[in-house]
């Protein structure tokens, strides 16, 4: 019943292939004597010998990467401060770290394992409280994205081990009680870019709104295109869709007919005809300004997240823009998802959203592997980029009666299917693979 360091890192790597694109740089330092298995993951690999302390906050790296993994190092530092300050001499800016760290609440147990010599005994361990680790980062320019715990059960017991993981640990992490704990931080040098813009419209019945809201739309003073994507419509929507993308030249129209059914098969149909950095989801019954895509823009241009959701929850709402029990189940979702994700959400279903084109590999990813499908394509696009590590922000915005037309959304038939979702996406984010 000897603790396994195999099955220590074969989670550790699942969770690190959470946060990694294709063609990221990523460097991994870790202890000399750790067992960790060769993997052609990492751009490089830093061994650091723990018993020569200087060696933890003094080696020496000329590169900078997408993302750090610190593997059974961090908490034998003698200085952490200093610790930090040398990571973010290697990570690019809005670059990512990686910590692991035994869970403090595993001390003593951990020490009876090594009396027995059912662990193999370690150094001298730091324990420290994620929430000073949170203090001390903030002080070397990172701020915590999320912390949290895997493996309840670290050795195989009997065989029934890896089931009590992951059929318990999705619940018990939530009281931060796995043996191992991941820290993951965003380095806060903040350097503004101009990236170009794609603004995608889904459109169902919408004709008497797109006129005013492409009007409506700001001019960016850099490249950015326009892309309309018609579902079956009873008026006649595409074709003032085609008209408007010829009398409106200088904003860069294209208009698509939709193949796939509902919101989500829209969004994504129209993400693949995307050239822009920025991706905006933008609603065409003009219950959102568009006058706000400026700023949504400009959070992420400055550095400031890698995800912006709107939230229609701040001001004040306009009479009849959201009904009782849309607003009742938007509050109910906004918290689901917020335990979920380990990031504060208080609107879930704004359709208003601005992400980075070359994140959409971690969006399919989420697709393929969770278990059910999500009908507005809202919810993949919030817990995809939760679960690669990104950073989410949310921008208020004003929520307007729609002027024409009536809502797509069913509100009990629509809610069943959100409700399923969310049990389903829960277990996926939560359970170690």
């Amino acid at each position: 019943m000897k603790i396994s360091s195999n099955k220590f890192y074969s989670n550790h790597l699942s969770e690190i292939t959470r946060f990694y694109s294709d063609g990221d740089d990523v460097l991994h330092i870790l202890n000399k004597s750790s067992n960790f298995p060769d993997d052609n993951l990492f751009t490089r690999t830093i061994f650091i010998d723990p018993e020569i302390k200087e060696d933890i906050i003094n080696f020496s790296n000329d590169d900078r990467y997408d993302l750090v993994v610190v593997t059974d190092l961090f908490e034998l530092s003698d200085d952490i401060y200093k610790f930090f300050n040398q990571l973010s001499t290697f990570t690019k800016p809005n670059g990512k770290v990686m910590i692991t760290s035994i869970n403090p609440k595993w001390n003593r147990l951990l020490s009876f394992f090594e009396y027995f010599k059912l662990k193999n005994r370690t150094s001298k361990r730091n324990y420290i409280h994620p929430k000073k680790i949170d203090n001390i980062a903030k002080s070397t320019g990172f701020e915590l994205i999320y912390n949290h715990t895997r493996q309840l059960i670290p050795f195989k017991f009997f065989g029934i081990g890896s089931i009590i993981n992951k059929v318990m640990e999705f619940i018990f992490m939530y009281f931060n009680f796995g043996i191992k704990t991941y820290s993951l931080f965003r380095l806060e040098n903040y350097s503004k870019e101009v990236y170009t813009k794609s603004i995608i419209i889904p459109a169902k019945n919408e004709e008497g709104n797109l006129e005013e809201l492409i009007e409506r739309i700001p001019a960016f003073e850099n490249y950015y295109e326009i892309i309309i994507i018609c579902g079956d419509s009873e008026d006649n929507t595409y074709e003032k869709s085609i008209e408007i993308s010829k009398n409106h030249g200088e904003k860069n129209i294209s208009v698509f007919m939709q193949e796939s059914r509902g919101k989500a098969g829209a969004v994504y149909e129209a993400i693949d005809h995307c050239t822009g950095d920025l991706i905006t989801i933008l609603d065409a019954d003009i219950s959102v300004d568009p006058e706000t895509l400026s700023s949504f823009n400009e959070i992420i241009e400055n550095g400031y997240a890698d995800f912006v959701n709107g939230t229609r929850l701040i001001y004040g709402k306009e009479q009849n823009a959201m009904r009782f029990l849309n607003n009742l189940g938007n509050l109910f979702f906004q918290f689901i998802i917020s335990l979920v994700i380990k990031q504060k959400l208080t609107d879930s279903l704004c359709g208003t959203k601005v992400f980075k084109k070359k994140n959409i590999e971690h969006i399919y990813k989420w697709q393929d592997k969770n278990l059910a499908k999500d009908p507005f394509g809202d919810f993949d696009l919030i817990f995809s980029s939760a679960y690669s590590g990104q950073k989410i922000l949310e921008y208020p915005v004003h929520y307007r009666s729609r002027k024409y037309g009536k809502t797509q959304i069913s509100r009990f038939r629509d809610g069943w299917k959100l409700l399923f979702y969310f049990i389903s996406s829960f277990f996926y984010f939560n359970v170690s693979k």
